[in-house]
């Protein structure tokens, strides 16, 4: 692992920031100052679709205006498919992944005469596996057909291989797509591996996944960072801030007349919480 602090803000350019990620962006930031680290940013933007050239240059107008500083190059996650191919065909070689073909409506339905069936984390029903255990000719004979499909870990052999408690929660996780041969799970590992990060501070919304990365690292070879989870910003009815609620864009606030300052008491910031994550 790198022995300098190495610590990220990567957020993804499919919607205006708010101050939950000025809060985020903020004490990554101020840890890798404290510590004499350093700060990336990484661009997240494997969904080409909402992920926007437009969108992604507001992001970075909203974090040089926080009087924030990064280390070049940012790394886009766009650019990097191929990597991200050879992880997903290390994994298959193992016997670890398998195509999933049932849509999230063929999901609910199989499911829905069964009301005791398990959920992840995030409250999605667990993956039935139907295709687990079909032979290879099975498979390449339905990945020919055309139907979309998705590479999912099969998590049972995975945690034979390398137990990692609170993993199973999340049952066979999507690891990549048809068209689109990665997810967040499988980049954010690859990546940080990449980027030397030794740090990983995110919201709490997050930590529970922290056992799939965890997992992934070890199947891949890849070293772990240091994973702590920070409190998260809410809106006035206590809910998680949202991408879509204008009222919290750093940019509308920019625009309503906000100063630095008037951002930093907003998130309720405290220069003494960077002490609790060193």
């Amino acid at each position: 692992m790198n022995d300098q602090p190495t610590f990220r803000f990567a957020p993804s350019p499919n919607g205006a920031l708010h101050l939950g990620h000025a809060y985020s962006a903020i004490l990554n930031f101020e840890l890798a100052q404290a510590t004499g680290g350093r700060f990336l940013v990484r661009v997240e933007d494997i969904d080409t679709a909402r992920c926007t050239p437009l969108l992604e240059a507001a992001m970075f107008e909203d974090l040089a205006w926080l009087d924030l500083e990064w280390e070049p190059p940012v790394l886009r996650q766009s650019k990097r498919f191929g990597l991200y191919q050879e992880m997903l065909d290390i994994l298959q070689d193992q016997g670890l992944i398998y195509p999933s073909f049932l849509s999230r409506g063929e999901i609910k339905q199989h499911v829905k005469a069964q009301p005791s069936w398990p959920r992840d984390p995030d409250g999605a029903p667990l993956y039935p596996g139907l295709e687990r255990d079909w032979s290879e000719a099975e498979r390449a004979t339905a990945m020919k057909s055309g139907k979309p499909y998705a590479w999912r870990l099969n998590m049972k052999q995975a945690l034979a291989l390398h137990p990692i408690a609170g993993a199973e929660a999340w049952g066979d996780v999507v690891l990549g797509r048809k068209e689109t041969p990665t997810s967040y799970h499988l980049s954010v590992v690859v990546d940080d591996a990449a980027q030397g990060v030794t740090h990983v501070v995110r919201g709490r919304d997050l930590e529970a996944s922290t056992s799939i990365h965890l997992l992934l690292q070890k199947l891949l070879g890849l070293p772990s960072p240091h994973y702590k989870h920070h409190r998260l910003i809410l809106d006035d009815q206590g809910e998680r801030l949202s991408k879509s609620v204008k009222s919290t864009a750093i940019k509308a606030l920019r625009d309503d007349g906000a100063s630095v300052a008037d951002i930093h008491h907003l998130i309720g910031w405290n220069d003494s919480e960077v002490e609790a994550y060193l």
